[in-house]
């Protein structure tokens, strides 16, 4: 099979280049190769790459900033996946593409279903909820992986965040009333490279996607805030001085972009279709192993 791996320096693109070793062609772009702000090249890449599959980690993921560029948030997030689509349609390939916690307000107190209404409280949110209805409406096989708080030892991501600062300060005020899943991005990488190991198994690769199409929660199980994941990340970490740890609210910590104070995820239809997730707990652990920042800056 051959791929179209978009965003390879991402967090996410870096492991899934690594996770797709021997799963077909890949054809690894960055965004000097491929960049999703220009739709004309991305119409072109996928034209002369004709691939078999798309897979799309590439996003514009600046949060808040998107509150100031909305229209380049929205061509990047909700319009270059739909031109993904729609030249996958021309020649008869498939997608899989990722989207975010975000398109959902946060109202609830239990864990969102991919079936729940989305109703995205910010700019990032709603720039990926359009990629993800772009992409259903270009009627090719797909799926779209949802995933929250993501971060690795690779890129710009609240755990090196978190480990820097630990460096620097004497203590750390973190906002302990939104909820949510930290996720590996090694856990999206192997999750989608077990997907195409089906896809590469099954006796008709697009009649099976096109079976499971759909939406899908790709997330560590379980869930804390931000002031429990900096806590494990300060008990798991090789720090030699640990600062202070003091939980703050969110209106302690005011940003550009609203947050939806509860964005907890089921994974329960991910894992009864293809594969167990790991505990956000273990998964830190399994990403902390024999790391320290040093090793990464």
């Amino acid at each position: 099979m051959r791929i179209l791996l978009t965003g390879r320096t991402g967090q996410v693109g870096h492991e899934l280049e690594c996770s797709l070793r021997g799963s077909g062609d890949i054809i690894a772009m960055d965004r000097s190769q491929m960049d999703l702000s220009d739709l004309a090249q991305v119409r072109d890449v996928v034209r002369s790459v004709k691939p078999d599959l798309i897979i799309n980690p590439a996003a514009y993921t600046a949060v808040d900033k998107a509150e100031s560029e909305p229209e380049l948030a929205m061509r990047i997030n909700g319009e270059a996946p739909g031109v993904m689509a729609e030249e996958a349609k021309k020649i008869g390939a498939a997608m899989i593409h990722y989207s975010t916690d975000y398109v959902f307000d946060g109202s609830k107190d239990t864990p969102y279903l991919e079936t729940d209404r989305t109703c995205p409280i910010n700019v990032y949110g709603k720039t990926k909820l359009a990629g993800e209805q772009a992409v259903q409406a270009a009627g090719i096989p797909h799926l779209i992986l949802r995933t929250s708080w993501v971060y690795g030892m690779h890129g710009k991501n609240f755990l090196l965040t978190m480990l820097r600062l630990a460096q620097e300060r004497d203590e750390l005020r973190i906002v302990a009333d939104q909820h949510g899943s930290p996720t590996w991005c090694r856990t999206i990488a192997e999750g989608t490279a077990a997907i195409v190991a089906q896809i590469n198994d099954a006796q008709d690769g697009r009649d099976w996607l096109r079976q499971h199409s759909g939406i899908y929660n790709l997330t560590s199980q379980g869930q804390t805030t931000w002031y429990g994941f900096t806590k494990a990340i300060l008990e798991h970490a090789n720090i030699d001085k640990k600062p202070r740890l003091t939980p703050i609210s969110t209106q302690e910590y005011p940003l550009p972009a609203t947050r939806p104070a509860y964005s907890v995820m089921s994974g329960e239809k991910f894992i009864n279709n293809f594969l167990n997730l790991p505990t956000w707990e273990d998964a830190l652990v399994s990403c902390l192993q024999n790391k320290t920042f040093s090793d990464n800056v």
